[in-house]
């Protein structure tokens, strides 16, 4: 059997350098789903013909794996941004609304001005300013959104650590808020805590 040809992760990038662009922004969000905590997202701007081996999809790969790109990423990125919405703006604001802050804060972030963003999903708010174009499924379609993906990824599941910490009665170590059968129980058993978000279902149903 033929071996399966790699995807080329450069494909939206290379199409871009060369019609002149020379600060490609790719963003990428995490922590959309869960019931509780931040959501994060990053906006990474490669240099031209950069190579990472491995980097794909965060959700495809391995938290040890997640832990060590993102130390190749930052070495070899020539700018990038985080930037995190907290649960009681969510709740003010709605999940979606937040995610796109949250794009936004990375963008504005990066220590350079972008000249085009590549954006993972189907839709995007308030890039006006900017060209761009939104990838569904970019974070295994492009390098700089694959990036964007692994660094809002590991940030967030760090800080989700840094929660446990405060709030060691959820687990929040283990499962990083997302709505797993044992996460409802203890929110269940204690009720909700200062990081979850009241207006999740799952959540609203305990909050007194």
């Amino acid at each position: 059997m033929a071996k399966t040809e790699e995807k080329d992760m450069l494909f939206y990038e290379n199409k871009l350098w060369k019609q002149g662009y020379t600060a490609i922004a790719g963003i990428d969000e995490a922590g959309r789903g869960p019931l509780a905590g931040s959501v994060y997202a990053a906006a990474v701007i490669l240099p031209r013909g950069c190579q990472i081996d491995g980097l794909r999809d965060s959700k495809k790969l391995s938290e040890k794996k997640r832990e060590e790109l993102y130390d190749v990423i930052l070495e070899k990125a020539e700018a990038y941004g985080i930037f995190a919405v907290d649960s009681a703006r969510i709740d003010e604001i709605n999940i979606l609304e937040a995610t796109f802050e949250a794009m936004r804060g990375a963008v504005a972030a990066l220590p350079v001005q972008p000249d085009y963003l590549l954006i993972d999903g189907n839709r995007a708010k308030g890039f006006d300013a900017f060209p761009y174009q939104t990838i569904v499924g970019g974070d295994d379609q492009s390098l700089s959104i694959a990036a964007a993906s692994v660094l809002a990824k590991v940030s967030r599941d760090r800080y989700m650590r840094e929660m446990a910490e405060l709030y060691p009665q959820y687990e929040f170590e283990k499962h990083k808020a997302y709505g797993t059968a044992r996460h409802r129980e203890l929110i269940q058993q204690f009720g909700p805590c200062p990081i979850h978000r009241k207006t999740f279902k799952g959540v609203k149903e305990y909050v007194k």
